[in-house]
């Protein structure tokens, strides 16, 4: 097991800057640059720019050396100092644009896988167990309504009873006076308390979809010999579920991970923009839309980041929860 890890974080090396250049020819393929973005928006408020300024302004960014030689630079400046460039846009280092919202999509994320399992795993084992009873009925249907209904409906739903029923201060992760307030513990306080909607929105979707996983898994384990010849010895009814067929259909909750990570910055862009939540995904979209390569760059090479490390870990737990599947 050991020498496989060795070699998954040897074979991210590679992997890494092959992604990472990738996505910085990418992200320069569409028309023009970033300063041609920006004296569009100038011109559409009747402000014209001539071209000498333009060219000033692409030698201020760097934009004029060829691509390749604006790749080497970033990735120099990446491994060598930890620098990820100034966003064109922001006029702010990417360091300090990226972690300052990757915290606060950290804690989102968390919140909602833990409410996610925590949700989706006893409902998929009660439904396999209670197969066809009304219980299973019911969480079907709501399986059904939690994967046909689009997130965004949902979230202006529930932007409006909590505003309208509750009288709650809705969009955004904290109240006007805490927004720019330094950390303290009323301010966390003040963030749990609107973290709630976000946090059922985004559940909701993943964990019908895991529901039906679960329960399909479990009823696949629950008619094997293994599981019989348990019953038949005399182990209770909750102590071989949770031994046997339990350990095994959970395999594609620990497979999530894989995908859990890299979802922190790219995933619900849309709910983030309706909520108008302080996450990464919004930022991510707006720098892509903006050409600004730096920013975007380095959004593009934490998720490759975050997908092989999620991906390692995945595998590794995959490993010591079932022994089928572990490497000699």
């Amino acid at each position: 097991m050991l020498v496989f890890i060795a070699k998954r974080f040897l074979w991210m090396i590679p992997s890494l800057f092959a992604v990472s250049f990738l996505a910085f020819v990418l992200i320069q393929l569409p028309p023009g640059d970033y300063v041609t973005t920006y004296i569009a928006t100038l011109a559409a408020s009747n402000e014209i720019v001539d071209q000498n300024t333009a060219a000033q302004l692409r030698e201020r960014f760097g934009l004029g050396d060829p691509m390749l030689i604006q790749y080497f630079k970033w990735m120099w400046g990446i491994l060598s100092r930890g620098d990820f460039g100034i966003s064109f846009e922001w006029q702010q280092p990417v360091s300090d644009l990226i972690w300052e919202r990757m915290a606060l999509t950290l804690v989102l994320a968390l919140s909602t896988l833990i409410a996610t399992w925590a949700i989706a795993l006893p409902i998929g084992v009660y439904s396999a167990v209670r197969k066809y009873s009304i219980g299973d009925y019911f969480f079907t249907a709501f399986t059904f309504f939690g994967l046909a209904v689009p997130s965004f409906l949902l979230a202006l739903v529930l932007m409006y009873v909590a505003a309208v029923e509750f009288g709650q201060d809705v969009g955004g992760l904290f109240s006007p006076e805490y927004e720019n307030a330094p950390w303290s513990f009323a301010k966390m306080v003040d963030l749990f308390s609107h973290l709630w909607l976000p946090v059922i929105i985004l559940a909701v979707s993943s964990t019908a979809s895991l529901i039906r996983v679960m329960r399909a898994n479990m009823l696949d384990e629950l008619p094997k010999p293994y599981v019989t010849t348990a019953r038949a010895k005399g182990l209770s009814e909750f102590r071989l579920l949770m031994k046997y067929p339990l350990m095994i259909a959970l395999n594609p909750f620990i497979s999530t991970i894989a995908w859990l990570l890299p979802n922190l910055i790219s995933g619900s862009v849309v709910v983030a923009i309706v909520l108008n939540l302080p996450t990464a995904a919004p930022l991510l979209l707006q720098a892509l839309m903006a050409q600004d390569m730096y920013l975007a760059g380095a959004f593009v090479l934490l998720i490759c980041a975050l997908t092989l490390i999620g991906s390692l870990i995945s595998d590794i737990l995959l490993a010591l929860v079932d022994p089928r599947i572990r490497l000699e």
